[in-house]
């Protein structure tokens, strides 16, 4: 059944991508999306086993377009203090590897955290070693594990855990 969910849910992912590349809603862009799509996901099946630990529940639901706001709030905020940081050069910085750790189980979840990390500008990903991130950060606020962990990602990992098991 975990298979099926997997396929599933990476072809209405595909659907997604196709009908927002396209930007139509036209019934012979439909049915060739959802021939493409199908023929996309057969092809590429072995990667569905990380669609399976997705959630689909109506909590889930809501949450996915929250962690969207989120992630997008975040990259903004980052994006205003990296600009700042290069336009004032006093400004201070701190550059540095931090490490956090998350409750995350899922491979998915891990992967869409760190790239949630990597995204917003000032922090890299550089490598993911079990419940550990290893992260580049511009100007190293905390370096206790868990201060680094709530500083960085926690914002992410609470959302994430709602909706990937």
């Amino acid at each position: 059944m975990r298979k099926v969910k997997g396929f599933i849910l990476l072809w209405l992912f595909t659907m997604i991508a196709w009908v927002l590349g396209t930007g139509t809603f036209r019934i012979d862009e439909l049915v060739t999306g959802l021939v493409l799509s199908f023929g996309v996901v057969v092809l590429f099946a072995s990667f569905t086993s990380l669609y399976r630990d997705i959630k689909i529940t109506p909590k889930s639901i809501v949450l996915m377009p929250v962690y969207l706001i989120v992630f997008l709030w975040e990259m903004i905020k980052s994006n205003i203090d990296v600009a700042l940081r290069v336009i004032n050069p006093a400004m201070p910085i701190k550059p540095g590897v931090v490490q956090l750790k998350t409750r995350l189980h899922s491979p998915l979840a891990k992967l869409i955290l760190a790239n949630s990390i990597t995204l917003t500008p000032g922090t890299l990903t550089m490598d993911v070693k079990d419940d550990s991130l290893f992260i580049h950060w511009i100007d190293v606020e905390a370096e206790n594990i868990e201060e680094a962990t709530r500083k960085v990602g926690w914002k992410f990992e609470r959302i994430l855990k709602e909706i990937i098991q």
